[in-house]
């Protein structure tokens, strides 16, 4: 876990804490652990961590936001999805430790295991090392690069608006296909404007694909100035 530990930044004194913050309920079953000796303790425990380092980073670094902006603002920063890139750019789904049943059926990929391990993260670093700890460890992993992270949770909303400004054409969304088990499907989306495909994208619900397929049309037309 020495590599892990080095992508993120920090060093465990108790071992024992970041493995626990790794493992799913699904693999604790499964090897006949405790009902305690999974993450969802160190869940909760981060997921308060968060909400008030992230509270705070929004109360000062936007003093002119009202109380229902910041809410929105900070909606947007720990929501499931938000939270599920980040571990990916940690590579935190090659670390957790699932049972084997949830990792075939792609759970190192599935946005609530994602978010649900990096919450616990933050509370097994939280009692680890401290608030200051893990306060630095949010600050350097998730409380930055906002404007990419606020693209993609409002991908929708200023999709529409760009089209809105370019074109008289109609933005809609057209479901192209889905696959999987109904416990675990994977849905296809496109994104049209007018009679013209501009993007796709794929997520576990049909409101998850096309938010990733209007982020997919944001990207390309901001690329290429497409003129629509």
């Amino acid at each position: 876990m020495g590599k892990f530990e080095e992508t993120i930044g920090y060093h465990f004194e108790d071992a024992r804490l970041m493995r626990l913050a790794l493992t799913h309920s699904s693999y604790a079953n499964e090897h006949m652990k405790g009902k305690l000796e999974n993450n969802e303790r160190l869940e909760f425990l981060g997921d308060a961590v968060l909400e008030i380092v992230s509270s705070d980073f929004l109360f000062h670094a936007f003093p002119e936001d009202p109380e229902g902006k910041l809410t929105r603002r900070r909606a947007s920063l720990v929501c499931e999805p938000t939270l599920a890139i980040c571990a990916r750019e940690l590579g935190l789904g090659d670390h957790l430790l699932l049972g084997k049943g949830e990792d075939a059926t792609g759970g190192r990929k599935r946005d609530s295991i994602l978010s649900d391990a990096l919450e616990a993260l933050i509370g097994a670093i939280y009692l680890d090392g401290g608030f200051t700890n893990a306060k630095e460890f949010i600050h350097r992993h998730i409380l930055n690069d906002l404007e990419h992270k606020r693209l993609f949770f409002d991908s929708k909303t200023i999709l529409q608006e760009m089209v809105q400004k370019s074109t008289a054409e109609h933005l809609h969304y057209e479901l192209i296909g889905e696959c999987g088990p109904d416990h675990d499907k994977e849905f296809s989306v496109k994104a049209c404007i007018g009679d013209q495909t501009v993007s796709e994208g794929k997520g576990r619900t049909k409101k998850a694909a096309e938010q990733q397929a209007a982020y997919a049309a944001i990207l390309k037309l901001r690329e290429k100035q497409i003129c629509i």
